[in-house]
């Protein structure tokens, strides 16, 4: 009973705006300290779906109902407590869309040093996703890092702000800052992907879209809703997100607010994202 207590308290610290957009459900209109949704339970027009920042909970205005974290897992994925917890922890794995726990803001990440790809295992890794070294050299850093007393190494893609995605065989990790990547070659044309892999993926599977089109990583889909001041000084995005419900969603929520925005999934049809049709078709 005390580990399940445990767990229940750790999971209630989840962001509750990071897991609804890991569902797919990005906000209307958002402020500090609140943001409003069209509700995930039924079809309206008019949100009335809100979420306290501060509080991390939500309330549903149509229904009258509301909660924390796991009240909404568990009515969304129609998951019990016991499921809903290891749906959350298995989410935390990645800091795509949570804030950090407490457990590791004490371990937060320290990086050490950033050189050219070199290591072995690294190369290796990269062989196996199929995706060519002289092309990850342009774009891609090996980085050293320490969480805690332990160090490791990664493929780092940096962000606008600072930050580093990092990627190897056995883990993803963010170091902080979390943002955007903007690859800017002064292009008309903007392309959108969701990560690092997608956006080299794609490279090697459409490399002429890159002649005329800049890049936008997004490295967390929860960022669909705040790169507008970036989408609005293109005059037409290609949208490369995932073929799962969080992309479907993503994608017809940025189709809806710019008409210039095609959904070009159709290069990757019938796989879950562009990495993975390029090492099915490497075989």
């Amino acid at each position: 009973m005390k580990e399940k207590r445990f767990n229940c308290e750790r999971a209630r610290t989840v962001s509750i705006v990071h897991t609804m957009a890991k569902l797919g459900h990005f906000p209307v209109r958002e402020t500090e300290k609140e943001a409003w949704f069209l509700s995930p339970f039924r079809s309206e027009t008019q949100a009335s779906f809100k979420v306290s920042k501060t509080l991390n909970r939500w309330y549903d205005h149509g229904e009258g109902l509301g909660g924390n974290v796991i009240d909404l897992v568990c009515r969304l994925k129609s998951f019990g407590v016991g499921e809903t917890l290891i749906w959350l922890q298995g989410q935390t794995s990645s800091f795509s869309f949570h804030q950090p726990l407490p457990v590791l803001k004490e371990k937060r990440i320290s990086i050490h040093d950033i050189r050219p790809i070199s290591h072995v295992a690294l190369i290796d890794y990269l062989q196996k996703r199929k995706i060519p070294l002289t092309l990850a050299y342009g774009y891609i850093k090996q980085v050293h890092f320490g969480i805690g007393e332990k160090s490791f190494f990664a493929l780092g893609l940096q962000n606008k702000n600072g930050g580093w995605e990092l990627r190897n065989c056995f883990q993803k990790y963010c170091a902080s800052p979390k943002a955007i990547t903007l690859i800017e070659n002064h292009n008309p044309r903007l392309t959108v992907v969701e990560g690092m892999f997608d956006f080299l993926s794609l490279l090697v599977i459409q490399p002429k879209w890159f002649v005329e089109s800049d890049v936008l990583i997004l490295n967390s889909l929860a960022f669909a809703t705040k790169v507008n001041s970036i989408l609005e000084k293109y005059s037409a995005l290609n949208l490369t997100l995932d073929n799962d419900s969080a992309g479907d969603k993503a994608t017809h929520y940025l189709i809806g607010l710019y008409p210039k925005a095609t959904d070009r999934r159709n290069c990757y049809a019938g796989f879950k994202d562009i990495n993975e049709k390029l090492k099915h078709h490497a075989q």
